[in-house]
């Protein structure tokens, strides 16, 4: 028979900028008991985020990320804001464990950081635009693109870039702020990247590095975007 389940979800919001303004809205379902997995791709496209990440063991950080239209095995905005709730909850978490393996975390510089290998990201095309301005009269993605970050420099000796993402091929017209994308994009340019991200007048901020091993570390503030609330379901006993 049918029971309701109760959960909590979080509702954070990522890649903030220094006035905690902006960021890409996130949900987090981190308590147990945990969100049926048949359940899983119907709430991701009802509460119509980006991305929805569920928790199945919040100690050891196993979850799984779903977009209204996909699940994936990996994407950077879900990891960070998962890594900087779960760290409140279990202060000694030194990793998140997705479907595509394990992902190292850490908090420094004010920041979340998750240190990710390339071969993670989704295969994001990247173009890059003449100057920010065209960037930001894109109407749609160039190339009519499924999935593409489109890009220019704002400043290329500081390290600094204007950027937008369209990922329809996962359900999101617009994305505010793409850490996988973004990814890839760093390891491209082997540099340092402060990239901002979204349309004029609501820019999220994505800091990404290249480090010895290959590997990405990938940060950004996260905040709370309203009080944790409760989520009914129905499922079978």
């Amino acid at each position: 028979m049918p029971i309701t389940v109760v959960s909590q979800l979080h509702v954070l919001r990522v890649f903030c900028d220094e006035r905690n303004a902006a960021g890409n809205l996130l949900g987090v379902f981190a308590e147990m008991p945990a969100i049926p997995v048949d359940q899983r791709q119907e709430i991701a496209r009802r509460l119509d985020f980006s991305e929805t990440v569920f928790v199945d063991d919040p100690a050891q950080a196993r979850l799984s990320i779903f977009t209204p239209s996909t699940e994936l095995p990996f994407a950077g905005h879900p990891l960070v804001g998962a890594a900087w709730l779960l760290r409140k909850r279990y202060r000694g978490l030194s990793a998140l464990r997705p479907p595509v393996g394990e992902v190292w975390i850490e908090d420094r510089d004010g920041l979340t950081w998750v240190l990710a290998k390339t071969e993670y990201s989704p295969p994001w095309a990247l173009r890059e635009l003449p100057d920010q301005e065209a960037v930001l009269s894109l109407e749609g993605p160039p190339e009519g693109l499924g999935h593409v970050q489109a890009w220019a420099w704002r400043d290329q000796q500081e390290g600094v870039i204007r950027a937008r993402v369209f990922a329809q091929d996962y359900g999101v017209s617009e994305d505010p702020a793409t850490g996988s994308a973004a990814v890839l994009l760093c390891a491209a340019l082997q540099r340092r990247l402060l990239i901002i991200q979204g349309k004029a007048g609501c820019e999220s901020e994505i800091y990404v590095q290249p480090l010895n091993d290959g590997r990405i570390a990938l940060g950004g503030r996260v905040i709370l975007d309203r009080p944790p609330e409760a989520y009914e379901l129905l499922t079978d006993d």
